[in-house]
């Protein structure tokens, strides 16, 4: 019997998005439903690294640690305009781990994951170095790595742009309140959120891509009970006014075997994380804990000259890592790895989880997974993603400067610290978000920060948002500047706009 599409994918998030993409590319037909908006889990509450996981090593984790390697070039030169290289400073702490010890997991960094463009690591004198001044005295001596930084929501956001540009439907705000087993395929029911309009339709296989909420889906929709596949581990960050000059960032060992990061974030902030901690209920909004808060807090003074105290926290958020239940007694001891499960009780129909796994290694768990989808309903196409750009992306990296000027030669009316931040969200997709722009007044009504009216209309029009949060917080990461005021005014705009682009009557 004829389906309307080959792969119903349930979850918006990195993993979700990135399997709707590759599989869309080699021919399936794929649906991806996602409750709430895209990103709005834990893809978009990450310490926004692309990273092989330094620490990971001490865990003897080094299969996932050298993929992870090798995928940070790869993903930098899919998107480089979200993503771009980092340089992280390890101080030495002389009642810690040990200098030989460091060397020894920074040598296996640099060789594991082939190398070619981010450069190696280097010994530092904290004494002499500018990235010291921030430092305590103590601190004499470290180390210099490489890892990459990125815009974690506008991938899982790129990833879903580029999935429906090769014919996926991608439909937000759309919750998967039934699917049953009929004949050879799924007949499946989706109710969206904001309309309640129901939907359904037939599959040859689901994947229950829902992160955290991977178990509850087990449960809710194919009445699986008590399962408990996945560990919940809150991972909280503090974001702090720009706390050292310089564009490096910092990695700290702490004495319960935990590390912090420490690095630029937005420009005017420092960035501070992360924790991990036990989560017991996703019906509960994760937020962050007064310990985790005094946590990173301490973990920060024992390190910066001057300390890091409540006071100075403008900003928090939080996320739910599904991690693998392997067991492990402690919660940062965890696999970060993923693991592709068939479910064979509920059906003869194809059901496969995803338990786990991480920002960086996001793409070749997609291609994991197409190799498992091939063996069930048949293959089509073969891998591409690795040599290809996410929209926006399509120049070289290292070329942002110049991508800059292009665009401020276009529209020279316009401030570059503005057009810069276009670039870095949009890349050459910046040229559509401004199509005949002629002067400043053109881009509309000024909500706050670098935010105007022509690029809230492009994210609803093209990237699925539809509300403030989803512009604020995930499109842009424009909401920490914003007040009350400017956040509820932004809010009734969108809010009028979608419902008069759905046609809905508004007073």
């Amino acid at each position: 019997m004829p389906t309307d599409y080959d792969i119903l994918i349930i979850g918006g998030g990195i993993n979700g998005c990135g399997i709707a993409r590759d599989a869309a590319g080699r021919g399936y037909s794929v649906c991806l439903c996602e409750a709430g908006d895209l990103g709005s889990g834990t893809s978009s509450a990450s310490t926004k690294l692309v990273h092989g996981g330094l620490r990971y090593l001490e865990h003897y984790e080094f299969n996932l640690v050298r993929k992870a390697l090798i995928e940070r070039e790869v993903i930098w030169k899919m998107a480089p305009h979200i993503v771009h290289p980092l340089r992280f400073i390890l101080p030495h702490h002389k009642g810690l781990r040990p200098k030989w010890l460091l060397r020894l997991g920074l040598f296996l960094y640099d060789y594991m994951g082939g190398r070619k463009l981010l450069p190696p690591t280097k010994t530092v004198n904290l004494k002499r170095d500018e990235t010291g001044k921030a430092l305590k005295p103590e601190f004499e001596a470290g180390f210099e790595y490489s890892d990459c930084w990125v815009n974690d929501s506008r991938l899982v956001v790129l990833n879903a742009v580029d999935a429906e540009n090769k014919g996926a439907k991608i439909l937000s705000r759309t919750k998967v309140t039934d699917a049953q087993y009929s004949g050879d395929h799924w007949q499946i029911t989706c109710e969206n959120t904001q309309s309640g309009k129901t939907i359904q339709f037939s599959s040859k296989m689901i994947i229950n891509a829902a992160g955290p909420w991977v178990d509850e889906v087990l449960c809710s929709i194919f009445g699986l009970n008590d399962v408990q596949n996945v560990r919940l581990v809150r991972g909280s960050h503090i974001v702090i006014n720009k706390k050292f000059q310089h564009d490096k960032c910092y990695i700290f060992q702490y004495s319960d075997g935990r590390i912090v990061f420490a690095i630029p974030y937005e420009d005017q902030y420092t960035l501070i994380g992360t924790t991990d901690a036990e989560h017991e209920n996703m019906d509960e909004k994760p937020q962050i804990s007064p310990q985790e808060s005094e946590y990173l807090c301490q973990v920060a003074s024992d390190y910066f000259r001057e300390p890091v105290t409540q006071q100075d926290i403008v900003w928090t958020y939080s996320g739910v890592r599904p991690l693998y239940d392997d067991g492990a007694s402690e919660a940062q001891e965890a696999t970060r790895d993923y693991v592709l499960a068939q479910e064979k009780s509920v059906s003869p129909a194809p059901l496969i989880n995803i338990f786990g796994g991480k920002i960086t290694t996001y793409r070749i768990l997609a291609e994991a997974m197409l190799e498992k989808i091939a063996s069930l309903i048949g293959k089509k196409g073969k891998q591409w993603t690795a040599d290809t750009h996410l929209p926006g992306g399509d120049f070289a990296v290292g070329k942002m400067g110049w991508e800059v000027e292009k665009l401020h030669n276009n529209y020279p009316f316009l401030d570059k610290t503005y057009l810069a931040r276009l670039m870095r969200t949009y890349g050459t997709c910046s040229h559509l978000l401004l199509e005949g722009v002629k002067e400043k007044s053109q881009l509309g009504e000024h909500f706050g920060g670098q935010l105007f009216q022509r690029e809230v209309e492009y994210l609803i029009d093209h990237e699925w948002a539809c509300s403030g949060e989803d512009i604020l917080f995930r499109r842009t990461k424009q909401g920490i500047q914003f007040n009350a005021q400017q956040t509820r005014q932004l809010a009734r705009f969108v809010q009028h706009y979608v419902e008069a682009k759905s046609g809905k009557v508004t007073d």
